[in-house]
């Protein structure tokens, strides 16, 4: 199954019975991300009574690590009508948290969810998604002499060399598309030979 993440950050608002409901959405990689843009936004929004988060990260229909949190609201109404949100638009590798200022009007719990799926799926509308491309990392060998030839093939398949060690002979580290993985490989030739089981 192929999924899409996000480009780059974003945001949008939702209001209803006066209570605001500020949903912004975050491309990540890792866990760690999700509370380091949560209390960035509990710092720029600290009199907003509820910050609630969902998150996939990789793949939304086989999702080995996806999680929400309704931060106060009532159990259900806040974080996973966010996470339902995402999954069923098949968007992985995100974040959206929801800030929420109350009001003075309670809508209920009915009201609470479909504030939030709305509050989501604006936020949503408003990302630039891109398709999700799994990335290879590989070592190649070469010798000095082919080093200019190699970073020349790097860059015919959209690679990215990540380091190069100079030793006995250069052993550079190498990201690109996995599918693009044997093509690059057969592409080396002469000029070097990628490392197995680095």
């Amino acid at each position: 199954m192929t999924y899409h993440t996000l480009s780059a950050p974003c945001q949008a608002v939702y209001e209803i019975k006066k209570s605001e409901f500020l949903a912004f959405a975050y491309p990540i990689s890792q866990k760690d991300e999700v509370m380091f843009h949560v209390e960035q936004l509990r710092e720029r929004h600290p009199d907003a009574r509820h910050h609630c988060v969902a998150y996939i990260l990789g793949d939304p229909h086989n999702t080995t690590s996806a999680g929400f949190d309704d931060d106060g609201e009532p159990n259900g109404t806040a974080g996973r009508p966010i996470l339902n949100v995402l999954q069923h638009k098949a968007i992985g590798d995100v974040l959206v948290v929801v800030v929420r200022y109350f009001g003075g009007i309670k809508l209920g719990a009915g009201g609470l969810t479909r504030a939030y799926a709305t509050a989501t799926q604006l936020v949503v509308d408003e990302m630039i998604l891109v398709p999700f491309v799994p990335k290879s990392q590989v070592k190649v060998a070469t010798t000095f002499a082919h080093e200019a030839q190699i970073r020349y093939l790097v860059g015919q398949v959209g690679g990215e060399i990540l380091g190069v060690d100079y030793a006995h002979h250069v052993v550079m580290s190498v990201e690109l598309d996995s599918e693009k993985v044997g093509e690059f490989g057969e592409s080396l030739g002469v000029f070097g030979e990628l490392l197995r089981g680095e």
